[in-house]
């Protein structure tokens, strides 16, 4: 895709971040993608992610482990807005493991009318929350 494509695509992006800018202070933001989700973080931010990894690994990290989100696909420092195409090389956002977890249980029901068929299946989702700590 060329990089006009992405300017596009990424416009309405750009005039919410502006619209975070205040009183000529500026922020430093990136876009990183990490789960198969995109995440709009800043310096400071905590983030809930739902997958860091595979299975076990999610929940083997513990509170104060370092994270390292290579991935970055998008960098704002206030004056110069980076795009990647897709990602920027050489750029990488870095956190801290805040809280390791499991969110609420959601029930799912499987049941079909006048057949006497019904199935009941819980399901927790692992989440990891994550303070970004530096933009690089």
């Amino acid at each position: 895709m060329a990089k006009r494509g992405l300017e596009r695509k990424f416009q309405a992006l750009l005039v919410s971040f502006s619209s975070m800018r205040y009183s000529g202070a500026t922020m430093e933001l990136a876009v990183i993608k990490t789960g198969g989700k995109q995440y709009v973080v800043a310096k400071g931010d905590l983030i809930t992610i739902e997958k860091l990894g595979r299975r076990a690994s999610t929940l083997d990290l513990k509170r104060g482990d370092s994270v390292t989100f290579d991935e970055v696909l998008m960098t704002d420092d206030g004056s110069t807005v980076n795009i990647g195409t897709p990602s920027i090389k050489g750029a990488s956002v870095k956190g801290i493991v805040h809280s390791v977890g499991r969110h609420k249980k959601i029930e799912v029901v499987k049941y079909k009318a006048k057949s006497r068929y019904l199935k009941r299946r819980g399901h927790r989702q692992p989440y990891v929350k994550v303070k970004i700590d530096t933009i690089v």
